[in-house]
């Protein structure tokens, strides 16, 4: 018992599948070390998107960048940050998660420094404000490894609910980002210490702006952040493992599969919370809508958190298929607001039709993760038939965190693709309708994808051998 003190960091003797000692020791540890992921995650998304809202507003400061050179400051940190999250999948069983939570917690002061004495400089190139936005990309990095690290301290049973915590709270920065950086840069009250204000021309409308806030702000609360993960969290000695080791997972065909589907949810979140704004004030230049653009990531965020549950006791397999079919029929709302098939084109609806699309992208973040474990359990006694469960138990926890940190490196790419697609779109046609034909058709691929491989009663998760091979893996 001693083995598992938290002042000791290193947990040498971990048995979350063991009912006695996760009632007695496992859950208290896990929930600590849970709860201080998450704002480290919280933090890291805040940074990771809080470059668009600088961007919109350079213009105003007078920075004289054309709109092709703000649309690509837009795209980067997106870029960045699933490129970061591929490397990012395979650091906790090499360095622990303790250490490497702290260090990229600390990496986030890069971006919010940078940003907060860029701003003030006039003159400052464009190469920096690039550099500063691939920078911004760290925080995105963070996902893949806080998720990965979780995954090691949850028992099947619960390891969806913990992820859907973890990852749901985490996307809540994206929230607040939206709706602290309006506040801040407004207003000077730590303008002593941040410099002086920007004046902001919005045609003839002069105004003072401290847009420096928008990175300063962060400081104190990744400083902190960083403390409580080197404090309060622990490493667990089981799941250390070289890269090597890990590597197996891009022979997995089922890593690759769960890439497709997580790229379905989870980078249809993020692409949708990055291009969301832009597509609003474009399509409805008369509504502002800006003020209501934080809503659509707050409602993924919350169903991502609150929804875990749902796929530990209905199979994460049957609520991913609910989950495309609802998003498809989402993105034929969304094609009806702007006046598809004759529709008159209302904003009313293509609000809600986004907020229905961002709580299905929050329900499959969820689902898809909790799929994972439960997959590689299936699939062990095959990839190792003369190993005994023991062995089989804790290759597939290591393959699963391995996937579940590749997959949200290749999720996150749909935060460059979506706006990518949609400015395409626009500038090809005048009009988003064929990227949301394209969304749509990769949404139906989704379902017919995870029906074939995991939903239909004859799939891996459902066959005649499912019960011995998960009572091995129990």
């Amino acid at each position: 018992m001693s083995s598992a003190n938290p002042a000791r960091h290193v947990l040498t003797d971990w048995r979350p599948e063991e009912p006695e000692f996760w009632k007695a020791t496992g859950r208290s540890i896990a929930s600590r070390n849970l709860w201080i992921s998450v704002p480290n995650l919280l933090l890291a998304f805040a940074i990771w998107m809080v470059w668009s809202m600088v961007v919109a507003k350079l213009k105003l400061i007078g920075f004289a960048f054309t709109t092709d050179q703000l649309f690509w400051l837009t795209a980067l940190p997106a870029l960045s940050g699933a490129t970061l999250r591929i490397f990012y999948s395979f650091l906790v069983p090499i360095l622990g998660g303790r250490l490497w939570t702290t260090i990229s917690t600390l990496s986030l002061l890069v971006p919010a420094v940078g940003i907060g004495l860029a701003v003030q400089q006039p003159e400052t190139p464009y190469w920096v404000f690039v550099g500063l936005a691939l920078a911004c990309g760290l925080g995105g990095g963070n996902f893949a490894s806080s998720m990965s690290n979780i995954s090691f301290f949850y028992p099947k049973a619960e390891k969806g609910n913990a992820l859907a915590l973890n990852a749901g709270f985490g996307n809540l920065g994206v929230s607040v980002m939206q709706f602290l950086v309006p506040v801040v840069i407004a207003a000077g009250a730590f303008a002593p210490v941040v410099g002086a204000p920007q004046v902001a021309l919005d045609g003839e409308v002069r105004s003072q702006l401290w847009l420096q806030n928008a990175g300063f702000v962060w400081i104190p609360f990744i400083i902190a952040a960083a403390v409580a993960a080197w404090v309060g969290m622990n490493d667990i000695a089981s799941a250390k493992a070289s890269f090597s080791s890990q590597a197996v997972v891009f022979k997995r065909k089922h890593n690759w599969i769960m890439c497709y589907l997580y790229l379905g949810t989870f980078g249809s979140f993020i692409g949708f919370s990055a291009a969301f704004p832009l597509l609003m004030s474009t399509l409805f230049p008369e509504v502002n809508s800006l003020q209501y653009a934080f809503l659509g990531p707050l409602v993924g965020a919350a169903a991502r958190a609150l929804t875990g549950w749902v796929s530990d006791k209905f199979g994460g397999e049957h609520v991913t298929h609910w989950v495309f079919l609802a998003m498809a029929a989402g993105v034929g709302a969304v094609l009806y607001s702007i006046g598809a098939w004759g529709a008159e084109p209302s904003f009313t609806l293509f609000f809600a039709s986004f907020i229905w699309l961002f709580a299905w992208t929050g329900i499959g973040n969820a689902s898809t993760f909790q799929m994972i474990p439960a997959i590689m359990r299936s699939d062990m006694p095959r990839l190792m038939p003369k190993a005994d469960a023991a062995a089989r138990l804790k290759a597939s926890d290591m393959e699963s965190a391995a996937i579940v940190g590749f997959s949200s490196a290749i999720g996150a790419y749909g935060g460059f693709v979506i706006p990518k697609l949609f400015g395409e779109s626009l500038k090809a046609t005048g009009g988003p309708e064929t990227a949301l034909l394209i969304f749509l058709a990769f949404y139906l691929s989704c379902v017919a994808v995870n029906w074939v491989f995991y939903g239909r009663k004859t799939s891996m998760l459902h066959g005649p051998q499912q019960p011995s091979i998960l009572g091995a893996a129990q």
